[in-house]
């Protein structure tokens, strides 16, 4: 792998969105929710602004395909587990998304290690769920700086979002894996190198 691509632009904001999550956990364990709020946004910001440079600048490369989920699945996995360690978050939605997470990694390891398979689009499901995940987090931390009962109800029904989009894109996902083992185009995949992965 070049260098070259760790120093284009949009890899250089997909790393520079990681370097946010210390602070972010800093600011919420010190209980400054705003900074913390504040500090995801940005994050979040970046996360898009990545991206459009990446299309419009024709600098997508095989680091930042792989290098951007898993800045977001970083992010997001752990501050839904900071939140639940801080109360803010029931454990079971915590538990749901780290199982989900956990087990797409172990098959898609196992699946490229075994069959050479691992051209899985991001799916609809998978996307509602970062969404969902995405806007869960920004309005559990706002709860805690505007005690509204509007934000309230966000805030548990992105969470109960969250659980649905979780169960749905996981179902999905091991639906995809059986029809690409029985389908013709697990040896081509293996062949191809294409390397999108499941959001």
């Amino acid at each position: 792998m070049k260098l070259s691509q760790l120093l284009t632009a949009p890899n250089q904001l997909t790393l520079l969105r990681m370097l946010f999550l210390p602070f972010i956990v800093m600011a919420l364990v010190d209980q400054h929710y705003s900074t913390a709020l504040v500090l995801f946004v940005l994050a979040g910001m970046s996360d898009g602004l990545d991206g459009l440079l990446a299309r419009h600048l024709h600098q997508q490369t095989l680091l930042g395909q792989y290098l951007d989920p898993i800045a977001d699945k970083l992010l997001l996995s752990t501050l839904f587990l900071v939140l639940s360690i801080l109360h803010k978050i029931p454990w079971k939605y915590t538990v749901m998304v780290f199982s989900r997470d956990i087990a797409i990694l172990v098959t898609s390891a196992v699946l490229y290690t075994i069959a050479g398979l691992r051209n899985f689009s991001p799916s609809i499901f998978g996307k509602a769920n970062t969404c969902a995940q995405i806007a869960a987090i920004f309005f559990v931390m706002l709860f805690e700086i505007d005690h509204n009962r509007a934000v309230w109800v966000a805030r548990t029904v992105l969470l109960w979002a969250t659980f649905a989009f979780t169960a749905i894109s996981w179902v999905h996902y091991a639906f995809l894996v059986q029809t690409r083992l029985r389908g013709p185009h697990a040896a081509p995949d293996a062949r191809s190198g294409s390397n999108k992965q499941v959001a």
